[in-house]
């Protein structure tokens, strides 16, 4: 946790400003029972007015004077820990930026909410804890022991006695909280797990009318969460009621060894009150400490997971877009025995796949489901290291580029489009930020979506909600593709996004690429045969191996997988 701390260090000032006017605080209110000490054994019992005028006087400067005080350290807090938070949940974001696809597919992306949401604000609240409370607490403790022994020696001893009592049952909770508030944090990162898979998945379920299923599912989740937190509060809760007991014992003991020594002369009445108000001092301060055991003991599980995330070094590191020549080699894209698995333990999900694309050239890649299609472009852009072989990108390996240096010259239109809040020209800038409207409108003509656009009473501004909700299925595709082909790149990926439209626009859009993009080197994957056949050289995957690569006319007549897909499409068109 404390390496964390680097991350509250413009915040110096509040962090010495607000313990320190917490201290001044501290040290009004434990002069407070001293006083009306004597307010009552000078004053009241002597009937001396003045004295206890003056006295009750001293103690209300004292109390305004300590309220300032609070106010200040509560703002000083606040800001700090606010600020805190906001920077920890920034350079969180940073980091998860810079993972690759393995380090986000190991983590969870239900997890990494939950480490940047709930741990975070946990991590938050104690910072502010530790500004208002951890000097306040500990010093009105020992402060009423040495006032306790300032006023008599022999009932200082019972302040003595209470603290280690108080301390074993301490030791005892912290020892058992501890292991079950990290238990609690992985059950909300699962109950996240859940929720967003209900949500993402609604559709399915209501369309395999699974909702009461679906509910029973999220209500063992959420009960399995309630009962994990039901055992460690009912741990953490035992510290307040224990030492109110222990307070209340104490003061009993002040009261009854009290009446002795007021009786003997050796304490009068008002030194036996301030004791029970340094006893009741120095016990709250106490179930402040106990509080603040259980906050910290859940910052400390939060902080282990946020620094888990920090100190994972990325496979490969994302960096910034940079200015690079232009690819001018004649093999563009070159793929030399390769293979690749998602994990040690998974099997190959791609086995020596061998083939070259020249410049400017189309590649169409086919296969059935599950073949390794989406797997074998997701390389391309080094969001996956190979496990065996080398990709070779204008004669370069994609290991020597910077992630900046590559991705500017590849535009990737994936399988599921995907449209983030905003407008239509926000969307589009998202491929090239100083792209004008005349660039806008034409990328938007040639995704065969200009005219639907301009249907729209604002047009570029019309509103784009979250995912692109207020779009169609086969709208939001083409608002996609517009978006790749406004960055005009060197290698543009069609990942199945073709086959979401249909066939007429299909063949519109794949027409606009060749008579406009005439430098664009294509990779086009497809379900269709219509919509890779007039590639310079089709790719044919199955189980992840490379069964054929060719023009279209020779792979009917050497590739049997291929035959066999373009068969079944014809039968399907008779049908």
């Amino acid at each position: 946790m404390l390496s964390l701390m680097s991350y509250a260090s413009k915040y110096k000032k509040q962090l010495i400003l607000g313990p320190f006017f917490k201290l001044l605080e501290a040290i009004l209110e434990l002069f407070l029972p001293f006083y009306m000490a004597k307010l009552i054994d000078q004053g009241i019992r002597q009937n001396d007015l003045a004295y206890t005028i003056k006295m009750g006087i001293y103690m209300l400067i004292m109390s305004i004077v300590g309220l300032i005080c609070v106010m200040i350290c509560q703002y000083y807090s606040s800001i700090a820990s606010q600020g805190f938070g906001t920077e920890l949940r920034n350079e969180m974001m940073k980091k998860i930026n810079q993972f690759s696809h393995r380090e986000i597919d190991s983590f969870g992306s239900a997890t990494l909410i939950t480490r940047a949401t709930s741990d975070i604000n946990q991590l938050q609240l104690a910072l502010a804890m530790l500004i208002r409370l951890v000097i306040r607490a500990p010093f009105l403790s020992i402060g009423s022991i040495i006032m306790a022994f300032y006023i008599d020696t022999q009932m200082g001893f019972i302040f003595l006695i209470t603290i280690p009592v108080f301390s074993l049952i301490l030791f005892f909770i912290m020892k058992k909280t501890v292991p079950l508030y990290k238990k609690v944090q992985q059950k909300i990162d699962h109950l996240n797990l859940v929720v967003s898979e209900n949500l993402s998945g609604v559709r399915v379920i209501r369309a395999f009318s699974k909702k009461e299923k679906d509910v029973e599912n999220f209500g063992e989740v959420s009960d399995d969460l309630a009962q994990a937190y039901n055992n460690v509060t009912n741990l953490s809760a035992l510290l307040s009621p224990t030492t109110i007991l222990i307070m209340n014992f104490s003061i009993i003991f002040i009261l009854y060894f009290g009446g002795i020594r007021v009786n003997t002369g050796y304490l009068q009445t008002g030194q036996v009150l301030a004791l029970i108000n340094y006893m009741t001092q120095m016990l709250l301060a106490l179930i402040v400490v106990a509080n603040l055991v259980v906050i910290f003991t859940r910052a400390f599980a939060s902080a282990n997971r946020v620094e888990e995330v920090f100190q994972t070094q990325p496979e490969i590191e994302t960096t910034p877009i940079e200015n690079e020549l232009p690819w001018n080699e004649e093999t563009l894209l070159s793929f030399q025995h390769v293979s690749f698995k998602y994990t040690e333990k998974s099997g190959y999900a791609l086995e020596d796949i061998n083939f070259n694309l020249k410049k400017n050239q189309t590649l169409g890649i086919i296969g059935p489901t599950g073949s390794g299609k989406s797997t074998l472009i997701q390389l391309i852009p080094h969001f996956y290291s190979t496990n065996e072989g080398t990709i070779l990108l204008n004669n370069q390996s994609v290991n020597s580029f910077k992630t900046g240096q590559l991705r500017q010259h590849i535009a990737t239109v994936p399988q599921k489009s995907t449209l983030f809040s905003g407008t239509i020209r926000s969307n589009l800038l998202l491929g090239k930020p100083d792209a004008t409207e005349e660039e806008c409108y034409e990328a938007l003509d040639m995704a065969q979506c200009l005219e639907f656009v301009m249907s729209l009473p604002d047009k570029l501004d019309s509103e784009v909600f979250a995912n692109g909700k207020n779009f169609s299925g086969g709208q939001k595709q083409r608002l996609s593709i517009a978006r790749a082909l406004i960055k005009r790149p060197d290698l543009l990926i069609m990942d199945d996004s073709l086959s979401a439209l249909d066939y007429q626009t299909d063949l519109l859009i794949r027409q606009a690429l060749k008579e406009k993009m005439t430098k664009t080197t294509v990779i086009i994957i497809s379900q269709r045969v219509s919509s890779v056949k007039n590639a310079d050289n089709i790719l044919v995957l199955k189980n992840g191996k490379q069964v054929g690569y060719d023009s279209h006319e020779r792979l009917l007549g050497n590739s049997r997988t291929y035959r066999d897909i373009v068969n079944s499409q014809k039968e399907r068109e008779v049908e």
